[in-house]
């Protein structure tokens, strides 16, 4: 659909309004498309720039900012050791029951046993790694340059 007016042609795709791009600055981005929305020009730190990423964003992550902080690492840190002391029961249940399926040649009960003790094991070694992992990924994600 085109609506026209005196002063600026506008042309309307879909119920978004456009303006031609010889009245959006070309530092916009935009004006190499023919069209731009009304209000992109000069639209501050998320501006679309000549390559078409955004401009001006940042990240600086820093949890002693927010309310709150210090009790949520207290509760996590309280959760993580809650997951440790749990990790070591299934893994003195599960060598329990290994070691009782073993003498009763029973295979089956064997096996839980043992699937139990290697899940506990792997779940201990995934809550110790987790602050490393988390910030590895981190790290090389801020690495990224755009």
């Amino acid at each position: 659909m085109i609506a026209s007016s005196a002063a600026v042609h506008r042309i309307v795709l879909d119920g978004v309004a456009a303006v031609p791009a010889s009245t959006v600055p070309a530092t916009t981005g935009l004006a190499s498309t023919g069209l731009a929305s009304p209000g992109s020009a000069g639209a501050g730190p998320t501006a679309v720039g000549s390559t078409g990423r955004l401009v001006g964003v940042s990240l600086t992550p820093n949890a002693g900012q927010l309310p709150g902080a210090s009790q949520l690492q207290t509760l996590t840190n309280g959760i993580g050791g809650w997951a440790l002391i749990l990790a070591l029961v299934g893994m003195v249940v599960g060598a329990g029951i290994w070691a009782l399926g073993a003498h009763s040649q029973n295979y089956q009960q064997s096996f839980v046993g043992r699937r139990a003790v290697l899940v506990s094991g792997l779940a201990a070694l995934l809550i110790g790694a987790a602050p490393a992992v988390i910030n590895f990924f981190f790290s090389t994600g801020h690495a990224v340059q755009p």
